[in-house]
Parts: C-alpha cells; structure tokens; sequence
C-alpha cells in the first residue's frame, strides 16, 4: 500500500489531484465516455489497495459492463467482449462495515465492489449505484446485512454513467438478462496524474 494513500487532508476539495494525502482518482474509460472516480482509501483501504492494482495490471482494460439495471446499478470489470471471465487474485474481506461506519453508503454515484452471497468474496468486479440502494449498506435488513462495500464515487461523467443505465439490454453471453444489447466496453481505467 502506498503511504500517501494512509492521510487524507480535510480540504481534500481544494487539494490538486494527485497531491500527496489527496484521495487517488482514476479514469474510467469507456466507448461511450469517460468516468472519473474518486477513491477513499482511508474508509476502505483493502478496498481501494485491491481496485489500484487490479488498474495498474490493466485488468479491466478490455472488460464490459455485462449487468445493467435502470435505476438500480451498472456492474462491469469481470468479464470481456466475449463474456470470457478474467482471471483474478484470491478475494479480499468486506469492508462494508467500516465503510459505513465512514459515511460510505450506496448512494447514487458511489462504486461499490460486487461479490457473490460469500460477502467476503469480492475480488474484481465493481458496481456503481444508479439509485440509492440503502439495502445493500452494511446492517439493512433487508439484505443479508454484510453490505457491499463502497470505496469511491463519481466525480465527473454521471451523464455516462446515465446514458449506460438507460441502455436496452436483454440476454448476452451466458446471462438471460440485463446485459447491454450496444456494448459498453472499458476500454481503459487510468490513475489520474500517475507517473
């Protein structure tokens, strides 16, 4: 882990991006725009550290958002244009809870990492929140209650991340349902002002 990601400076609004103690933000480039994320690691370290290297492998480069649901969340980072899945390290623990105990909650904008009913399952696949999705935050009843932990949010392009929502999906690859019927490739997920 990076120490510069350990501090996190109270006026983090006016720090230039990529300063020392500022929290990284990344570029989410896709065929029908550019997102940029925003990352809290001192919410959710383990989180973000496993999100930061799966970027600099270029691991979601290539990938697809292969589940879209208007009003709920976009998911991608697992799979490519083939529906072939990627390869990925051994999973790390939810930090649903701290995150949350962090202000952290699935909110519209924020980007949480998927994982399977195993809430300790997470490894590269992420979602951004379309609507706010209370239920999906640590402690709800209403879900199995681990959460799914939210690292970051969207800091620029939420228009892209609209239009994806608002796409007409249907069935693709193995999946029966809410997959793109127009591809939405990741064509590349950058660290804003790496060296």
């Amino acid at each position: 882990m990076k120490l510069s990601y350990l501090f996190v400076l109270s006026t983090a609004a006016v720090v230039p991006t990529g300063a020392i103690g500022a929290d990284p933000q990344v570029d989410l480039r896709t065929n029908l725009g550019t997102i940029r994320l925003e990352l809290y690691p001192a919410k959710a370290p383990k989180t973000v550290e496993n999100f930061l290297q799966y970027v600099r492998e270029g691991q979601y480069n290539g990938t697809v958002f292969h589940r879209v649901i208007d009003g709920f969340m976009i998911q991608g980072g697992g799979f490519d244009g083939k529906f072939s899945q990627k390869k990925t390290r051994a999973p790390i623990a939810n930090e649903a809870q701290a995150g949350i105990k962090g202000g952290l909650k699935n909110e519209v904008g924020t980007i949480a990492m998927a994982r399977t009913a195993d809430p300790n399952s997470a490894t590269a696949q992420f979602f951004i929140n379309v609507g706010d999705n209370s239920f999906l935050n640590w402690g709800d009843p209403r879900s199995d209650g681990n959460g799914y932990a939210v690292f970051g949010k969207v800091v620029s392009g939420l228009d892209v991340m609209n239009q994806i929502a608002k796409l007409p999906t249907g069935s693709g690859g193995p999946f029966p349902r809410d997959v793109p019927k127009t591809p939405v490739i990741i064509e590349s997920v950058t660290v804003v002002g790496a060296s």
